[in-house]
């Protein structure tokens, strides 16, 4: 019988059963892909956060993101729960860390908060089929150009309206999309609801990828290079936004909800 630590953390979350779930569990070694897609399976979580010391001298560690389905490209949230956790147990204002498709990012130490850096992608409008059907509205829809994960914008007039979509879960799953749908907020600068069942997520509760996509469509629209953001999920959550260069630094705090072990039979696999 292995024994894991394991973190369970909401992240852009300043009291538990806020923000987004994550699990997070440092490794001396990576173990086999279909152990790790299970751990993710049994945590349940949108992501689950695997790290494991980097030897290539690029950063401190190697990261990997675990859905209850598949791994995926780039994830902000548990990411930043991954640097609350070093930075925690280890000290430090900062931590690197080395991923497969997303580059080197980093998780830094914010007054009393962290902040985390994500490439940017660009998006242009076009139609995705079915996307808007599926959705339940009438939008302007910006797909992605350049980035490295599939998204989509989707731009709704009003935070009502962003707050008001009731999806057709059946028919995103169809669509390999992350579905950002979005509008200008009540009481911060932009709100937005995130979609992803084709990636095992059917709502996600605060979303950082999501949010190095938005960073330039918003800067571009409001005019400056920072903003306030919500996303507007049952759980909810906030940010603050700043875009850098081909950097979005995004802001907010993180809890620790559970500190324990995984146990993980030698039989596994």
């Amino acid at each position: 019988m292995s024994a894991l630590p394991y973190w369970h953390v909401d992240a852009f979350a300043d009291a538990p059963f806020k923000g987004n779930q994550a699990a997070v569990i440092p490794l001396e070694s990576w173990l086999d892909d279909a152990v790790l897609q299970a751990i993710g399976e049994e945590n349940n979580f949108a992501e689950t956060a695997f790290l494991v010391p980097d030897d290539s001298g690029e950063a401190d560690y190697e990261l990997r993101w675990f859905t209850p389905t598949s791994e995926v490209r780039m994830c902000g949230h548990a990411t930043l729960a991954s640097g609350h956790v070093i930075l925690n147990r280890d000290g430090g204002d900062r931590v690197t860390f080395r991923t497969r498709h997303a580059g080197i990012l980093e998780v830094r130490r914010a007054e009393a908060d962290y902040e985390l850096a994500l490439p940017t992608s660009t998006v242009a409008e076009r139609d995705v089929p079915g996307l808007l059907s599926a959705l339940g509205c009438e939008a302007r829809v910006f797909d992605t150009v350049e980035g490295t994960e599939e998204t989509t914008i989707v731009l709704l007039e009003n935070e009502a309206a962003v707050r008001a979509l009731s999806p057709d879960m059946r028919a995103l799953e169809k669509i390999d999309r992350m579905a950002i749908c979005t509008g200008p907020g009540d009481s911060t600068d932009v709100v937005s609801r995130v979609f992803v069942p084709a990636w095992g997520v059917p709502e996600d509760s605060v979303t950082g990828s999501a949010h190095s996509v938005l960073a330039p469509f918003w800067a571009e629209r409001l005019g400056r290079d920072s903003f306030t953001a919500h996303q507007a999920s049952a759980r909810g959550g906030d940010l603050t936004v700043r875009l850098e260069g081909d950097r979005a630094w995004l802001g907010g705090p993180c809890v620790t909800v559970v500190e324990g072990t995984f146990y993980l039979s030698e039989r596994t696999g």
